[in-house]
């Protein structure tokens, strides 16, 4: 779920060069827990190409995970990073963490690397997905210096922050089947307007992240753009097959009847290569896209399904805080139909409906996972709302047993034994089978030892567990 950002006291960072230092580190794998200087306790991980040598400058792609998982953050990206020749490093930042402190790591991170290492300060550029996507969008604005950022699956964090005067190279990774994407369509008109260059990669499928080649192609338009700006020496065999690459993947799209990712396609390589190459040609290619019937249908149908979509996340976003305000657990009958509704678009045999309805589910389930997360983040949590949410999930992600136990832990914590019967069966008509776990479910040891209980778990586990089970 797109999380606004708002960012008070924290002065804007500059990057400063530090001389060189003589470092034996290994090539062509992750080096973890590399300190990042006297001052701060926190590490960070480096990924030096195989091809790495001192007697060149190198970009540096520094890349996000918010649960700090540097390492498996960094491997996503290690074949690209060989292909390209990036160096990448991956600061230990927490979602739990004040920004300001990840900021300071983040900083004092880029510092570390600029000073052991030939790093080109032009090239210095931020990844990351998700909510690690939404971070790095935000570093370009608090340390001065970064070039690029390069989002997967995520929107920009805060656009009331976009400063013109201190632009960067923006570039959005998404599917068509993920909330972010008509959020991504909005960041890149804004872009447009404050004339930073930009560019928006539509990948297939329902993954988080992209194939190695989409990576591949956010570093190449990094390495484009510094040729075009003269950081390095422009490579007219680098510009021509990358070009070639692009114009193949077009007609490919044109081809398979995806007209509206060939035109969008089309737009992006207008901006890819200006700097580079004469482009009335692909200009006319896109002016036969888009006088294609089947395009323009397309794109009818497409834009018909933003405006229905548009709509029903407005209902959602005011329900959902309505009804957790209000507790209003009545109303987990209209969501439930809701949810029928937004199934009947997924199944459906227009494809626009389908990545609505796609779109429709991350977007519900990322709001209630934001909404779950703010109430357990009071000082005094509202359990009513919690027990709300926690109903509401098992409505989004019926398959998801999780929500159930909590529901059932929740429940019986306050003593409402009817309905954490109700969504146990609920749990072990759908396949729940973890016995151990259900045993040792928090604040349920008045309930397991109720006859209902065990009744209910011998019906569906055969062999349930009568004696009174205490609680540490």
């Amino acid at each position: 779920m797109k999380k606004t950002y708002a960012i008070f006291f924290l002065s804007v960072i500059c990057l400063t060069s530090v001389s060189a230092q003589k470092l034996t580190l290994k090539k062509g794998e992750i080096i973890e827990n590399l300190p990042v200087n006297d001052s701060l306790s926190s590490t960070f991980s480096l990924f030096l190409p195989s091809g790495f040598t001192t007697d060149r400058q190198w970009p540096l792609l520094v890349v996000f995970d918010m649960e700090g998982k540097g390492r498996q953050a960094l491997s996503m990206f290690l074949t690209s990073a060989e292909k390209e020749g990036y160096v990448l490093a991956a600061p230990k930042v927490l979602d739990s963490v004040s920004i300001t402190n990840n900021m300071v790591t983040t900083l004092g991170t880029i510092e570390s690397v600029v000073g052991m290492l030939p790093i080109k300060n032009e090239r210095i550029y931020t990844a990351g997905a998700a909510s690690g996507g939404r971070f790095a969008s935000l570093v370009p604005t608090f340390i001065k210096g970064i070039k690029g950022v390069m989002v997967i699956s995520a929107s920009l964090a805060n656009t009331e922050l976009l400063n013109s005067k201190q632009s960067f190279h923006f570039i959005g990774m998404v599917n068509r089947n993920n909330y972010n994407y008509p959020t991504l369509l909005a960041d890149e008109k804004l872009l447009d307007t404050y004339k930073f260059p930009n560019h928006i990669l539509l990948f297939e499928g329902n993954n988080e992240w992209p194939t190695n080649d989409y990576l591949s192609k956010g570093m190449q338009l990094f390495t484009l753009q510094a040729m075009g700006r003269k950081w390095v020496p422009k490579d007219s065999v680098y510009i021509e097959n990358a070009f070639k690459e692009d114009l193949e993947k077009v007609n490919t799209l044109r081809n398979s009847g995806k007209f509206i990712w060939a035109e969008q396609y089309l737009g992006e390589m207008m901006s890819m290569y200006g700097a580079h190459k004469n482009l009335d040609s692909l200009r006319l290619v896109q002016r036969e896209v888009r006088k294609n019937k089947q395009f323009r249908a397309m794109r009818r149908e497409e834009q018909a399904a933003f405006l229905k979509e548009s709509l029903l996340k407005q209902d959602y976003q005011y329900y959902m805080e309505e009804d957790m305000l209000t507790h209003n657990f009545n109303n987990l009958g209209w969501w439930n139909y809701q949810m029928t509704e937004v199934n009947k678009f997924v199944s459906s045999a227009n494809i626009f409906e389908v990545e609505m309805g796609n779109r429709l589910l991350g977007f519900v389930n990322a709001l209630a996972a934001d909404n779950i997360q703010m109430v357990l983040s009071n000082e005094m949590v509202d359990e009513d709302a919690l027990a709300f949410l926690y109903m509401l999930k098992t409505l989004l992600e019926p398959e998801n047993f999780e929500f159930y136990l909590k529901t059932v832990s929740l429940s019986a914590k306050n003593e409402d034994f009817g309905t954490a019967l109700f969504y146990l069966e609920e749990a072990l008509k759908k396949g729940f089978k973890d016995k151990e776990r259900l045993y040792g479910l928090e604040h349920t040891a008045l309930f397991r030892i109720t006859p209902e209980f065990n009744t209910l778990v011998s019906k569906y586990l055969e062999d349930a567990l009568y004696d009174t089970i205490e609680e540490e």
